[in-house]
């Protein structure tokens, strides 16, 4: 549809008439794919992953927001920004899309610059519709994505009733560095404060259960809902 479309406007003015009926055609045919599939209203065409992985300590992390809040109290905003720019851990998942809904409004506005002879307005207008694409960015945070994995290898910790010291420990260590990560988080600014405050109540409850060797199940699934919320 895409390329008989782009070879609509270039049938010449004597082909005016035939160029109208290929544009209904084209219409009829995108709205009719839009209603039978309405999530290729975007339609992906490329992915790309990045990533931006912080490594750094929660105290280093403060200082660097502390002396960005310093240059903006001064005026100094390129300077805050440029220490701004660093405080990222996440995967980025851009997609590329083709705007296949925008397309029947875009023939159907052709077509009267056809009608009127406007044959080169048509081209451009058309072909501008065509090129055009849709960038969308999902972010995913990489110290909630960490702590989710914590969490996860300790449920299974927390459920086991034959647990040794050595497993004990573990546990402890991985619920603490869960913590440490949503604290990452919370400073970078993937939620507000008032997301992260549960999920450190949470921690707290699952490690006071869990003291002792004790063991149980669902201890965690709260607080695996609310990771799944934040993300």
């Amino acid at each position: 549809l895409r390329a008989q479309a782009a070879g609509l406007a270039a049938k010449g003015e004597k082909k005016a008439d035939e160029a109208l009926a290929a544009l209904e055609r084209v219409t009829g045919k995108l709205e009719l794919i839009l209603a039978r599939d309405p999530k290729l209203a975007l339609a992906p065409v490329d992915v790309e992953v990045i990533t931006f992985d912080l490594i750094a300590k929660l105290d280093t992390i403060k200082a660097v927001i502390k002396e960005a809040e310093d240059y903006l109290e001064d005026g100094e905003v390129q300077k805050a920004r440029r220490l701004v720019a660093n405080l990222a851990s996440e995967i980025q998942i851009r997609t590329t899309s083709i705007p296949l809904a925008t397309y029947p409004g875009a023939i159907k506005a052709v077509a009267p610059l056809i009608d009127a002879g406007k044959v080169d307005e048509a081209k451009v207008a058309l072909q501008a519709a065509l090129n055009t694409l849709v960038v969308t960015t999902d972010v995913i945070p990489l110290p909630v994505l960490r702590a989710d994995t914590l969490l996860r290898n300790a449920e299974a910790l927390a459920e086991n009733k034959e647990r040794t010291d050595k497993d004990n420990k573990t546990l402890a260590n991985q619920l603490a560095e869960a913590r440490n990560q949503l604290k990452m988080a919370e400073l970078l600014g993937y939620g507000n404060k008032k997301a992260f405050e549960p999920m450190y109540e949470q921690i707290d409850q699952i490690e006071e259960k869990t003291a002792d060797g004790k063991s149980g199940k669902g201890w965690l699934d709260k607080i695996k809902q609310q990771l799944s919320d934040l993300m």
